[in-house]
């Protein structure tokens, strides 16, 4: 099967990358560790190109769109390294809320969450924390009979530490009840979990991109013995072996959200075979991010540790490489 984006997807693509560009670069990134883990307007500019509520129907504000329709902005999301919770939000939240909640709950939360007037913590089973849960006006939280919806007032919360100072992470405290419950509880929560392994798995790709374009920049103006390091076999070899494990882990997420999206059956061995490869693909570009830079490479001056820190990030959340692959071994076995 031949898979490509259509021109509409690729436009709405390039805009949120030219809106992150001009709202998101590095200062407000690095700005956003020692803030509130936010850029100042982000997110209400985000809200009123749709990003937001895309997968929302129009009814409630949204676009009526699908996960193959967001995932190339997810990952201009990761290439930008937002701090603001756009996968958590966008792609897990507003579809889990539209297919499982009731009725009179969904129609308010899409509406609210699309239009940016309410934000909604997600925290799904195997992650440590619920990222900017303080300014959260509803929860979406798994427990062992599945997925709940749960509103702020009845939680309680503790800050927790990240190795990205820009991820507001907190532990979420509540009790499971009948009354929050989503209807279809378990089918809602694992769902919710190959949703957010493909978000972050797409992420992962932006963030990969941009620490690559970064060491590129780096060792083309890094010079040793008069001349760039860049022109050294060993730096190409092995920025270009990095690139490779990258583009062949593109294809494996952007069909994972495509498959979520037409209701293939393999939808959720896709989602973690987009997961395992995309954490792989970011652990070796960042090594050979940091390698190509050298020693600059691990001070906080350089803008390079902003990303790697992120990538270290995400690829523990929502399952590593190996707890995924071992999902796909189980799917493969029967």
């Amino acid at each position: 099967m031949r898979f490509a984006f259509t021109d509409d997807q690729l436009a709405f693509a390039d805009a949120v990358r030219e809106l992150l560009a001009d709202q998101c670069d590095a200062a407000r990134v690095r700005a956003a560790w020692d803030g509130d883990g936010r850029v100042p307007g982000l997110w209400d500019r985000l809200a009123e190109m749709g990003v937001l509520g895309m997968l929302a129907p129009e009814g409630t504000g949204g676009l009526g769109m699908a996960d193959v329709d967001l995932v190339a902005i997810l990952a201009e999301g990761g290439r930008a390294a937002i701090p603001d919770p756009l996968a958590a939000t966008a792609a897990v939240a507003v579809p889990t809320i539209r297919d499982h909640a009731q009725s009179d709950d969904a129609e308010r939360w899409l509406a609210e969450i699309s239009a940016g007037t309410a934000r909604v913590g997600v925290g799904l089973s195997g992650n440590v924390g619920v990222l900017h849960a303080a300014d959260a006006a509803i929860f979406l939280l798994e427990a062992d009979d599945g997925l709940h919806l749960v509103d702020a007032d009845v939680v309680e919360l503790q800050p927790l530490d990240s190795v990205d100072g820009a991820r507001r992470l907190s532990a979420v405290t509540w009790t499971p009840s009948a009354a929050t419950r989503l209807p279809s509880a378990e089918l809602a929560a694992s769902q919710a979990r190959d949703r957010a392994a493909v978000a972050t798995a797409a992420e992962l790709c932006g963030l990969a991109d941009t620490m690559l374009a970064m060491t590129v920049a780096y060792v083309s103006e890094r010079r040793q013995f008069g001349v760039p390091i860049g022109s050294f076999q060993a730096v190409k070899h092995q920025l270009a072996d990095a690139l490779v494990e990258l583009e062949f882990a593109k294809p494996l997420v952007w069909r994972a959200a495509l498959s979520r999206s037409t209701g293939d059956p393999s939808a959720s061995m896709h989602a973690s075979m987009a997961k395992a490869a995309a954490s792989d693909a970011a652990h070796t570009v960042g090594l050979a991010a940091l390698q190509c830079h050298g020693a600059i490479g691990y001070t906080v001056e350089c803008d390079l540790h902003l990303w790697l820190k992120r990538s270290w990030a995400l690829r523990a959340q929502d399952g590593d490489a190996a707890a995924h692959r071992r999902l796909v071994e189980a799917a493969l076995l029967g």
